[in-house]
C-alpha cells in the first residue's frame, strides 16, 4: 500500500512497522489519521520515535484509534488518571509484564489496543517482543481450528503471575479484588474491522475452557502458548526515549524483556478502547 502522509518501515516479516513524518504533539490531519490507522490494522504494532509529549498529546492520540480505557488495578497519573507510570529503578529485580500475554483478558471488554511511551529507557535492553495471533491461528491445522473455533475460554485476573504486586513503584489499587475479575471469551476471536481470526489465549490469565476442568484445560493452554510465539509470528520493539508504540491486543500477544538490571526504564502506558471480544 501506499502512504501520502506518512512513512511506514516494516520491523519483521510477521508484523510491526515504525512509522515516520509525524508530529504528535500537533493534532493530527484526517488523511495522516486514517493512513496510521491504515498502518495499525496492517502491521499489528506500530510506534513512532522522537516525540515530546504531555499527557494531553498522548491521551489526543490514543483518541484516533477508541477512547482511553482503565486499567484495573494501578493509579493513573493526578492530572491524567488513564495514564499510568511502569518504572523499574535500578535496585529491582522483577518487572511487570514480564511473560507472554494479551493485555486484561479478564475483562468483560478488554482494551483493543495497549499504548506506551517511553519516558526513559536505559542504555541498553529493556525491548518489547510482540507476537502476531493472526498467524498462530492460520497455521494451525484445519482440524485443530475446527475445534478451536467452537471453544470458549475462561480468562481471570486471578492467574496473573507477572508479579504485579513486588513493582513498589507502582501504585496499586484493589489487588485484593483480582479473584473478582473474571471473564468469558472465543478462543478464536474475528477482528471486527479485518475480519481475519486470531488465537486469544494466553497462559497468563487463561485458566481453563469453558465445560472442561483446568487439569483438562492445561496441556492444550500450554500447548497453544507456545505455538502462538513461534519466532517466525514474533518481532522486538527497541524503544528509544521519545518513541510511542501502540499494539492491537485483539491480534498480539506481547512481553517486557527483563534484561536490563541495574538501569532505569521509565514507561507511560495507556489502554485503549474497550470492546467486547467475538
Amino acid at each position: 500500500m501506499t502512504y501520502e502522509t506518512i512513512t511506514v518501515k516494516p520491523l519483521a516479516g510477521a508484523l510491526g512497522a515504525e512509522i515516520g513524518g509525524v508530529d504528535l504533539s500537533k493534532p493530527l490531519s484526517n488523511q495522516e489519521v486514517e493512513e496510521i490507522h491504515r498502518a495499525f490494522l496492517d502491521h499489528c504494532a506500530i510506534y513512532i520515535r522522537g516525540q515530546e509529549l504531555g499527557g494531553d498529546d498522548l491521551l489526543r492520540y490514543a483518541r484516533y484509534f477508541a477512547e482511553p480505557a482503565f486499567y484495573p488495578f494501578a493509579e493513573g497519573l493526578p492530572e491524567f488518571p488513564q495514564i499510568f507510570e511502569l518504572r523499574k529503578e535500578p535496585d529491582q529485580l522483577k518487572n511487570v509484564g514480564g511473560r507472554w500475554h494479551s493485555d486484561t483478558t479478564y475483562l468483560d471488554k478488554p482494551p483493543i489496543g495497549t499504548m506506551l511511551y517511553a519516558r526513559e529507557v536505559p542504555a541498553y535492553g529493556g525491548d518489547t517482543m510482540v507476537a502476531n495471533q493472526y498467524l498462530a491461528y492460520e497455521t494451525l491445522s484445519v482440524g485443530m481450528q475446527r475445534m478451536l473455533d467452537g471453544l470458549t475460554g475462561i480468562y481471570s485476573a486471578g492467574a496473573d503471575r507477572t508479579g504485579r504486586e513486588e513493582n513498589k513503584n507502582m501504585k496499586m489499587r484493589d489487588t485484593d479484588k483480582t479473584e473478582q475479575y473474571v471473564a468469558e471469551h472465543p478462543v478464536v476471536r474475528t477482528h471486527p474491522e479485518t475480519g481475519r481470526k486470531a488465537l486469544y489465549v494466553n497462559t497468563e490469565h487463561t485458566i481453563r475452557f469453558k465445560g472442561m476442568t483446568a487439569e483438562e484445560s492445561l496441556p492444550l493452554i500450554e500447548f497453544l502458548q507456545v505455538h502462538c510465539t513461534r519466532p517466525e509470528f514474533t518481532a522486538r520493539i527497541r524503544w528509544e526515549k521519545g518513541t510511542v508504540g501502540i499494539w492491537d491486543n485483539r491480534c498480539v500477544q506481547h512481553f517486557a524483556i527483563n534484561d536490563y538490571h541495574g538501569q532505569r526504564r521509565v514507561m507511560w502506558r495507556l489502554p485503549v478502547g474497550a470492546e467486547l471480544p467475538a
